[in-house]
């Protein structure tokens, strides 16, 4: 069961090498594309509201997470708490979520001026004028920020767990 677990996972993954093919094979179909990146740490209730509303901005929602060495230069060398591989393996078992990819930057600045995406999805606490908004903007695209759920964060749960570890 394992091995077609692995299998089934796999099947929304695009390596970041194959994602200009991809990418150009969903634009060339006329389906609108949402992007939505992140590192999805220890996924909670507050992702899974802007995955979802993500995926209902556009066609097809393509999710591109922070690798593993991208996360410990811009959070901490401690993080990721959940390594890659698994954060890939619960990002494709959302229904919602059609593609997802990976990037080592600390920024997807580089990835989304590939992509230019019609539509790219951003957490209320970054804004508007997030640092992806030019890039978005500049490649013909849109930005739709989400609300954040009050008090569901990683940050947050982490500071939870380590109060029941004290």
């Amino acid at each position: 069961m394992s091995v077609l677990w692995k299998a089934k996972s796999k099947e929304k993954l695009v390596d970041p090498c194959d994602l200009e093919k991809k990418v150009k094979e969903i634009k060339s179909s006329g389906k609108t594309l949402a992007t939505l990146n992140g590192s999805f740490d220890l996924l909670h209730a507050g992702h899974l509201q802007i995955l979802f509303e993500a995926s209902q901005q556009a066609d097809v929602l393509l999710v591109a997470l922070n690798s593993d060495s991208s996360i410990q230069t811009y959070k901490d060398v401690r993080r990721p708490i959940v390594p890659l591989e698994y954060r890939i393996e619960m990002m494709c078992a959302l229904e919602f979520v059609d593609y997802v990819t990976w990037f080592d930057e600390t920024t997807p600045l580089k990835l989304l001026e590939m992509i230019k995406p019609d539509v790219h999805i951003n957490g209320a606490e970054y804004g508007k004028d997030c640092l992806e908004a030019n890039v978005v903007k500049e490649g013909g695209g849109k930005l739709h920020i989400v609300d954040v759920v009050p008090g569901l964060s990683t940050t947050k749960l982490i500071e939870k767990i380590k109060k029941i570890c004290d």
